[in-house]
C-alpha cells in the first residue's frame, strides 16, 4: 500500500523537472521578466498610473504569483540540492524580498521590486557567464583596488598641503582633496579645477598631469585588464566543459553502436 501511494511522486517529480529544465520555459520566464520591468517603469508616470494603476498592480501581482510558483517548483523537484546551486539561491533571495510586506515601516521595499528584473543575470546564460568572470576577478581586483586607494590618499595629502591655501573649495581638506582627486580619476571636469588652481599655482598642472598618468592611464587600465584576463578564463573554461560533453555524448554513442553490434553477431550466430 505504502509503495503505491509513494509510486507517483518520483513520476510527477521527473514531469515537473522536464517541465522547468525545457529551453521554452526558460523563454517564458524571461519574457515574464521583461513584461514586469514595463510595467514597473509604467509606474513611475503618475499619469499612467491614475489611468491604468489598477491593471498594473494586477499584472504585478500576477507575475509574482508566477515567480513564487516556478520556485516552489524548482524547490519541489530539486529538494535538498536547490539551495546547492548559488543562482537558485539568488532568485530565492530576489523573488523572497519582494514578497515581504511594503508598510509605511517597509516602504523602501517597494522600492526593491525592480530587482527581480535582476533574475535575468540567472537565466540569460550569457549574463551568468558576465557575472561569473566578474566574480573570479575579484581577488585581483582587490589588489587594484587597494594600489587606487593608496595612491589616491597619497596624492590627497600632497594636493591638501600643495593647494588648500590657493583652493580651499577643491583641496581645503583630506576628505575633500580626496573626493576632488577621485573626480579627476574619473577624468570627468579635471580641466576647470586644473585651471582653477594653476590661476594662483602655475606649475599645478605637474602634479595633475603626473597624477592623471599614474591613477587613470595605469591603474584603471590594470583594473580593465585584470576583468579581461577573468572573462577569457571563463569563456575557455565554458568552451572546456562543452567540449568534454561533447566526447562524453560521442563515446555513450558508440558504445551504443558497439553494443547494436554485438547483439547482431549475437543474433547471426547458428
Amino acid at each position: 500500500m505504502n509503495r503505491t501511494i509513494s509510486e507517483p511522486t518520483p513520476d510527477l517529480r521527473a514531469r515537473a523537472r522536464a517541465v522547468i529544465e525545457h529551453p521554452r520555459f526558460d523563454q517564458a520566464i524571461i519574457a515574464l521578466i521583461i513584461a514586469n520591468a514595463i510595467t514597473l517603469g509604467l509606474e513611475t508616470a503618475p499619469a499612467i498610473v491614475a489611468r491604468f494603476g489598477g491593471v498594473l498592480a494586477v499584472v504585478d501581482r500576477m507575475v509574482l504569483g508566477i515567480f513564487v510558483a516556478e520556485l516552489l517548483v524548482r524547490m519541489f523537484v530539486y529538494r535538498g540540492r536547490f539551495f546547492h546551486d548559488p543562482w537558485r539561491v539568488f532568485d530565492f533571495v530576489i523573488v523572497g524580498i519582494a514578497l515581504m510586506p511594503a508598510s509605511e515601516a517597509f516602504s523602501i521595499l517597494r522600492g526593491l521590486r525592480v530587482l527581480r528584473l535582476l533574475r535575468l543575470i540567472s537565466i540569460v546564460p550569457s549574463m551568468r557567464g558576465v557575472v561569473s568572470a566578474l566574480l573570479a576577478a575579484l581577488p585581483g581586483m582587490a589588489s587594484i583596488i587597494a594600489l587606487m586607494g593608496l595612491v589616491l590618499y597619497v596624492s590627497a595629502v600632497m594636493a591638501t598641503q600643495l593647494f588648500g591655501a590657493v583652493a580651499p573649495e577643491f583641496f581645503g581638506g583630506l576628505g575633500a582633496s580626496m573626493f576632488t582627486l577621485f573626480q579627476v580619476m574619473t577624468v570627468e571636469g579635471w580641466p576647470d579645477i586644473a585651471r582653477g588652481v594653476m590661476a594662483h599655482a602655475p606649475y599645478a598642472w605637474i602634479f595633475f598631469v603626473i597624477y592623471l598618468l599614474i591613477a587613470t592611464f595605469m591603474v584603471l587600465n590594470l583594473f580593465i585588464a585584470v576583468v579581461v584576463n577573468a572573462m577569457q578564463s571563463q569563456v575557455a573554461e565554458d568552451l572546456k566543459g562543452e567540449e568534454e560533453m561533447h566526447t562524453r555524448q560521442i563515446l555513450a554513442e558508440l558504445g551504443a553502436l558497439r553494443r547494436e553490434i554485438e547483439a547482431l553477431r549475437a543474433s547471426s550466430r547458428p
